[in-house]
């Protein structure tokens, strides 16, 4: 995040006596490495939807890719608020990350251009996306892209010293 560091507060009710705040830059460099992270936003009627999927952590925000007509384009065009997770599926060790913020379309060519090559240098060629007037495009598809700048993030360490971090950016 260009050396800025959020707030960060351990939740001690929910953390071991012995435990510290995590630092945000553990927590970033998590986003910035995870290989899948999983996007949760609500459909128009209010039922949740979950989903896994790939982005990519730049300029201190997450993006990810979604076709115009998916479900979670179609819950982001009514509500734009989401929750996206990553960490690991253990409980003896590991960092959980949890970040709440607003979806966001990116359509900036130049900007997108950008993403496209951070995009294929963490998932290889067959992630290869070309830019066409504000979409990802590839193999005769497009795609729809978003940023989520953290409002607010949560990190659950597990293993010897379980804790809860909160973050707060402003």
């Amino acid at each position: 995040m260009s050396g800025f560091e959020p707030y960060a507060e351990l939740a001690g009710d929910y953390s071991d006596k012995h435990a510290t705040a995590c630092p945000w830059s553990t927590a970033r460099d998590l986003l910035t490495r995870a290989e899948l992270y999983w996007l949760s936003t609500v459909r128009p009627d209010g039922r949740p939807h979950v989903t896994p999927l790939i982005g990519v952590w730049a300029d201190s925000a997450l993006h990810f890719a979604t076709g115009a007509e998916e479900r979670k384009a179609r819950n982001l065009a009514a509500n734009p608020e989401v929750v996206l997770t990553t960490g690991s599926n253990t409980m003896s060790e590991g960092l959980d990350v949890v970040v709440e913020g607003r979806a966001e379309r990116v359509t900036d060519d130049r900007r997108l251009s950008l993403l496209a090559t951070a995009w294929e240098a963490k998932y290889g060629p067959e992630w290869h996306f070309d830019v066409r007037a504000g979409t990802f495009v590839n193999a005769g598809h497009s795609a729809l892209v978003f940023q989520v700048r953290p409002r607010k993030a949560f990190g659950f360490g597990k293993g010897a010293r379980f804790s809860q971090t909160r973050w707060r950016f402003s």
